[in-house]
């Protein structure tokens, strides 16, 4: 192996850098050199500090590690939160994206945790809260806690920097980092057990881990006639490579840290090794056939983040989406199972995130496809509105009153983005009218007269 980079290590929410001394030892145990491997701490309980926060420390600390030079390059393994550290700090100093080259996740927490919302209760800071006495005492970490949350507003801008941007992050460029995902299949046992969801590793999702991430924008605002479906509804471009998640069987979020297998770890190592597209494409393979009965074994879920605005880009408080599908006998059906495990984000509701098991929804049976819309304004006096897919030419019809409905059968199948896809995230934003009411007449907002 020629000369590796050094190796910093970032572990999870509410841990510590010692979490990760078993890895250095195996990692040690393979051959990479002791002295070049830096194992970071930073502090997530503290109430007021944000992972942007904790990002921003971690570029002040690089500059100030001994052994570890200004602008030198360098790999990183993470852990959970480490990943959106990591994420944040790449983003924030985007002209330093060069300096990291390949980085590792391990059961990351690339779109949050649905123990997160959890963690800000009562029992959450008895359980994961400071216990030394003093001014922080019991606190969790609300800011982390608010980022890592299911949905959150944190996780969909910083997916809209360096997952759909129009730059690429992540890839074969030498400009960007190789990326490489992990993360176990196994819920936790003893009293752990009672977080335990399906779909997770203990901790985070499965179809949340994984950095293939694309999007759908819906608007509703433009009719049909005037503009066609393919402006109604906008593919985002997919600028990074593949990045899938590989499940290692028999592990889960702790585990994965405290006894990787040796198969895991030889893999990691190998992934420290590669320098090409050429390797990295080999690597992909050979790994993609060395895990492919871990994802051929677990439920396939995926997960929606559905984020509705209107037309100033307000968010939308309150409304419901559906996706329904022709049933063969001329009228439509919901598609069963899609909206069973919806999440509201707490600070801002407009943001929603789905959880959809793939396996009883099954996505294959499907012919065609629509997604129905309800929302309230909660006022008699202004109401959102939009154009339905069978509504008359130019008609504007109210969501308060109403289902919209607009056909997207034409992603349902798309070779370039699989509406579908297991074990990923795909970000949906909806966009509808907010107007006075009623439609085309006087209002009761504003008119001339006493």
């Amino acid at each position: 192996m020629p000369t590796p980079n050094p190796l910093v290590l970032v572990h999870g929410y509410s841990d510590a850098g010692k979490s990760f001394n078993h890895w250095k030892q195996r990692l040690v145990a393979c051959g990479y050199p002791a002295n070049l491997i830096h194992i970071v701490t930073y502090e997530s309980l503290t109430n007021e500090v944000t992972i942007k926060d904790i990002a921003e420390g971690f570029e002040r600390a690089l500059r100030l590690q001994v052994g570890l030079n200004a602008d030198e390059d360098f790999d990183a393994i993470v852990h959970s939160t480490g990943m959106l550290v990591i994420r944040s700090w790449l983003t924030t100093y985007a002209a330093r994206r060069s300096r990291l080259k390949r980085l590792i996740g391990l059961a990351p927490a690339t779109f949050g945790s649905p123990l997160a919302h959890t963690g800000r209760s009562t029992l959450g800071a008895i359980f994961k809260g400071r216990k030394e006495l003093g001014a922080d005492f019991m606190e969790a970490g609300d800011e982390v806690l608010q980022g890592l949350e299911l949905g959150s507003r944190f996780t969909w801008d910083l997916a809209h920097q360096d997952l759909i941007g129009r730059k690429p992050f992540y890839g074969p460029d030498a400009d960007t980092p190789y990326i490489f995902v992990f993360c176990g299949t196994k819920a936790y046992g003893g009293a752990r057990r009672l977080v335990n969801q399906p779909g997770t590793d203990g901790t985070v999702r499965l179809a949340g881990a994984a950095l293939n991430t694309r999007k759908i924008s819906i608007d509703l605002t433009r009719p049909a006639e005037d503009t066609g479906v393919h402006k109604r509804v906008q593919l985002e471009r997919w600028s990074n490579v593949a990045l899938p998640v590989y499940l290692v069987p028999g592990l889960n979020h702790g585990s994965i840290l405290t006894e990787p297998s040796d198969e895991l770890v030889e893999r990691l190592y190998s992934a420290l090794k590669v320098a090409s597209p050429a390797q990295f494409d080999k690597w992909s393979a050979q790994t993609a056939t060395r895990f492919g009965a871990g994802a051929a074994t677990t439920t396939r879920f995926q997960q929606f983040v559905v984020h509705a605005v209107d037309e100033r880009g307000d968010g939308i408080a309150d409304y419901n989406v559906q996706l329904l599908t022709d049933d063969g006998n001329g009228d439509r059906q919901e598609v069963a199972g899609f909206d069973l495990d919806v999440h509201v984000y707490g600070r801002d509701p407009s943001l929603r995130c789905f959880h959809v098991n793939l396996d009883e929804l099954k996505p294959e049976r499907l012919k065609s496809l629509y997604l129905q819309v309800v929302a309230s304004a909660r006022s008699r006096m202004v109401g959102y509105v939009g154009f339905d897919t069978s509504n008359q030419p130019g008609h504007m019809q109210s969501a308060s009153i109403n289902e919209i409905t607009i056909d997207i059968t034409s992603v349902l199948k798309k070779k370039e983005f699989t509406f579908f896809f297991p074990f990923t995230t795909t970000l949906v934003e909806l966009t509808m009218n907010r107007e006075p009411l009623p439609l085309n007449q006087a209002n009761e907002v504003c008119w001339f007269g006493h």
